[in-house]
């Protein structure tokens, strides 16, 4: 099954078109905002029965079903010809797809070919993160970018108020994606420092699993902030000693992102540490929440990285033994309480 795809990808025609890869919730909200901002987009996914459904009616009625497809978005299963007709591609799969994805790309990608990528958190069996696993499979000569920011799938497709971050090392490439994702009710705002908003979008999964561990257990107000608080130092903490720029992290893709999925319980993360604090075991909270719970994977990944360039971050650690060693998550908080006083700006 296919659509009509967006016209080609010569550099004339480029600017008007883009493709999305991923049907998932968040790269459906994607594709939306695109077409709904006057850029022609076409979305693609690997299942052809569940990309004709969202072809024939309009929508994507699993993960988005309130939000209508606008004219200029159209759906197409055939990946080959969506790579050979555009020119500038955006990616929204889970971490764990992300190197396959670009794998596949490679086989097919025109030469001109610029790509960006809505994927958050560090690769698991390599620790690297998006745009590292992008020039080792792709190669540097390719332009690239980074989607992040705090956003919900199903308010950007509802056309609600959103800001986000485009990161690039080529500045015109960002302007560009921020311009044509950008409309009435979305704004995008642009960085050159990928490795600090990659850094922001993968450690804020960990912290949300946090959050709902402390809220489903009844800890409060003030131990939510000071989580949310303490969190971005150790986001901030391990992000310069990887080279991300301090200034990030008090932006949309650090701070922003951090706090959204902290509090808010359209995040899966939060849910999953909610359902853990509520004695819900890994895999039946996972299966419940239906689809990827980053945090879950981040978590073994954030530890390892932190381990690697020997960065003190206590709270990600504790985490990570509640998800992956089945620690009590009262047991890890009266770890976190008992650590010896120190300066807070150290």
């Amino acid at each position: 099954m296919s659509s009509t795809p967006a016209t080609g990808n010569s550099p004339a025609s480029a600017p008007a078109t883009i493709a999305i890869l991923g049907a998932g919730s968040w790269g459906t909200a994607l594709a939306i905002q695109f077409a709904r901002a006057g850029c022609a987009t076409v979305l693609w996914g690997r299942d052809k029965t569940y990309l004709g459904e969202l072809a024939r009616e309009r929508r994507n009625r699993r993960y988005l079903p309130d939000a209508p497809f606008p004219e200029l978005l159209e759906v197409d299963s055939d990946l080959t010809r969506v790579l050979a007709t555009h020119r500038d591609i955006v990616v929204s799969v889970p971490s764990h797809a992300l190197r396959g994805t670009l794998v596949e790309i490679a086989q097919h990608r025109p030469a001109s070919m610029r790509l960006a990528w809505a994927t958050k958190g560090f690769e698991l069996s390599t620790g690297l993160l998006p745009h590292e696993v992008a020039g080792q499979v792709l190669g540097a000569e390719v332009p690239t970018a980074v989607i992040s920011g705090p956003t919900f799938a199903r308010e950007v497709g509802a056309g609600l108020p959103t800001a986000m971050t485009v990161a690039s090392a080529d500045a015109e490439f960002a302007r560009e994606l921020a311009e044509r994702i950008s409309g009435l009710n979305f704004r995008a705002y642009t960085s050159t420092d990928m490795v600090g908003v990659e850094i922001g979008g993968a450690i804020k999964n960990v912290l949300a699993i946090g959050a709902g561990l402390s809220d489903g257990l009844g800890f409060g107000a003030n131990t939510r902030i000071a989580l949310i608080t303490r969190g971005l130092v150790e986001m901030t903490r391990l992000g310069v000693a990887l080279g991300a720029h301090r200034e990030t992290f008090m932006g949309l893709a650090g701070l922003g992102d951090l706090v959204l999925t902290c509090t808010d319980n359209q995040s899966r993360n939060r849910r999953f540490g909610l359902a853990l604090a509520a004695g819900e075991q890994i895999v039946a909270a996972q299966k419940a929440i239906g689809q990827v719970v980053e945090g879950v994977l981040a978590a073994r990944a954030v530890r390892e990285v932190a381990t690697k360039v020997n960065v003190e971050m206590p709270i990600s650690e504790q985490i990570y033994r509640v998800v992956h060693e089945g620690v009590p998550p009262k047991e890890a908080v009266k770890e976190l309480m008992s650590r010896a006083l120190k300066p807070e700006h150290s």
